[in-house]
């Protein structure tokens, strides 16, 4: 039985791919930065919640040992926690701005990944997925017929961008763990204002399609519920 720790898992697209992954028979663990909204989540899928910040390096560490201690090994993570950083106009950016979203949407993939690595290293097909976005294309944000042509938001668009190269550098670092980058497309959540045409349901295809294909499929591919995404 595989087992899966997603992080920002008590809503939205993390939410519905704990509880498909569930019903297709993965112990899920599910991580949040705030305990209560964590564990009622949890408590609504049948999931194991452990909290975790992926800002904050001593939260990362005390979720790995905490999963050492209990599972023992890690044959999934879902990197799936991210913001979409401050609504305000372009000329109005700061530094500060994007330490936070590339804090959280970036660093905060390395800090979990590299605190988990032992546990993944003990798995038999180990697999690490993602979440990246349309957003950070260079095609489709230069495809007017898109709907990632129609936004600007530039620093969570730069930050989805580095998450898909960081996805390819670390498959070709190590071999030995299945990397891949999902684009869960435009999907109707809080994260969005629930603008989005995709179902949650229609979000997490992708997502679920990494987590449970063979090992042979491969790594470092950036994929989305219709299949491979031009970057």
């Amino acid at each position: 039985m595989p087992i899966t720790l997603i992080t920002g898992a008590n809503k939205g697209l993390g939410f519905e791919t704990a509880r498909r992954l569930i019903g297709l028979g993965h112990t899920v663990i599910i991580s949040a930065r705030n305990t209560g909204l964590g564990q009622s989540a949890a408590q609504q899928l049948g999931a194991r919640f452990v909290q975790l910040d992926v800002t904050d390096d001593a939260s990362v560490t005390r979720a790995a040992q905490d999963i050492e201690a209990h599972e023992g090994r890690l044959d999934v993570l879902i990197n799936n926690a991210g913001i979409s950083g401050p609504h305000r106009e372009t000329a109005q950016l700061t530094g500060a701005d994007a330490t936070e979203v590339f804090n959280t949407n970036v660093a905060g993939i390395v800090r979990v990944t590299q605190a988990l690595l032992p546990l993944l290293q003990r798995a038999e097909h180990p697999v690490v997925i993602n979440v990246s976005s349309g957003m950070g294309s260079f095609a489709a944000t230069h495809d007017p017929e898109r709907p990632e042509g129609q936004f600007v938001a530039p620093l969570y668009t730069a930050s989805k961008a580095a998450v898909t190269m960081l996805t390819t550098q670390y498959a070709r670092g190590l071999p030995s763990i299945r990397f891949n980058a999902v684009d869960p497309g435009y999907t109707a959540t809080e994260f969005n204002g629930h603008s989005g045409p995709q179902t949650v349901l229609e979000g997490t295809d992708a997502i679920v399609t990494l987590a449970t294909e063979a090992p042979e499929a491969g790594t470092g591919r950036f994929i989305d519920r219709f299949g491979p995404v031009a970057w």
